[in-house]
């Protein structure tokens, strides 16, 4: 077969295809189970009036003031957006993780770590839009503690991207674009952990558990959510349109307002202010991340063998 034909085999194969939707129905099952605790996070990055609390404390609040089903509000948006974003990232990582071992053999964490971040690169720029809309439909009619937050009034997704176009034109779609861009680290460096952990706990054809799965995508987001936790409240805050700043082009959100939004929280709230929320993410980052792996390989290993492949996915 030809290098151009190995190439088109790579991107249009029934394998990468399964790995996409499992990575897709993944995310939007565990995401589904561990909603509230990203609501909880959204609102402790956006509304800086509100005081960090004990996850279960900012739950309980939100309850009480906006009833139960606020713990959901936007649900629809999120998980359309999250099912979009990670069907095209792990079609990509997993198009470009046959492609490698096909034509240089042995993977490497560095391998990974580069098709992680070419992998999250074609995400950003693909779904951003979906993102930002999804931001601001999660936090509509939310008591804001923070009196200078206005509302916006959204009929669903398709009236989000429409108003935003009309009033805020269309570069405000990619306005978390930069962060999201310097962000794709966080899948990367995730990735990167979560296949060598993996390799290495499969060393000589052992099998791995389901409960291994689980820590070993745990610890993977982990450690990729608290590198990269300040540059994902940019870009909440950026998402949610409140921020207009000097050079925003729309596009690329402007580096001078990623760094302006970083030294106003560090001079608001001191350093541990760049932090706000990470118990929520946390909790809510690794559980989902954790779960997310796991129904993936059990959806991918269980289409493989219906179809007849018996095959152990190799890393």
């Amino acid at each position: 077969m030809s290098a151009n034909g190995g190439a088109a085999a790579g991107l249009m194969s029934y394998e990468t295809l399964v790995h996409a939707v499992a990575g897709a129905m993944g995310s939007v099952t565990a995401m589904s189970v561990f909603f509230p605790l990203d609501t909880a996070k959204s609102r402790l990055q956006v509304d800086e009036k509100r005081k960090s609390k004990s996850t279960h404390i900012i739950l309980a609040e939100i309850v009480k003031e906006e009833g139960i089903l606020s713990l959901y509000r936007g649900w629809f948006p999120v998980i359309s957006s999250l099912c979009c974003s990670n069907f095209v990232y792990f079609y990509t990582f997993n198009s470009l993780k046959k492609l490698a071992t096909s034509g240089a053999g042995k993977s490497r964490p560095s391998k990974d770590l580069l098709m992680g971040v070419v992998s999250g690169v074609v995400n950003v720029i693909l779904t951003t839009p979906m993102w930002v809309v999804n931001t601001r439909l999660k936090l509509q009619g939310v008591k804001f503690r923070n009196e200078d937050l206005h509302q916006t009034r959204y009929r669903g997704i398709f009236d989000a991207f429409s108003q935003i176009i009309a009033n805020e034109g269309v570069g405000t779609l990619w306005s978390s674009t930069l962060p999201s861009l310097i962000l794709v680290l966080n899948p990367a460096v995730q990735f990167m952990f979560y296949e060598a952990m993996k390799r290495r706990a499969g060393k000589g054809g052992r099998r791995i558990s389901s409960a291994e799965i689980f820590v070993i995508g745990a610890i993977a987001k982990a450690v990729a959510t608290t590198v990269t936790y300040p540059l994902q409240t940019v870009q909440a805050i950026l998402r949610f349109g409140q921020y207009r700043g000097e050079g925003n082009s729309g596009v690329l959100g402007g580096l001078s307002n990623i760094l302006f939004l970083l030294m106003d929280r560090i001079k608001k709230n001191g350093f541990l202010g760049l932090y706000k929320g990470l118990e929520a993410k946390l909790l809510q980052t690794v559980l989902t991340a954790a779960l997310m792996f796991v129904v993936y390989e059990k959806i991918t290993a269980a289409t493989f063998k219906a179809m007849g492949l018996n095959k152990k996915l190799k890393h």
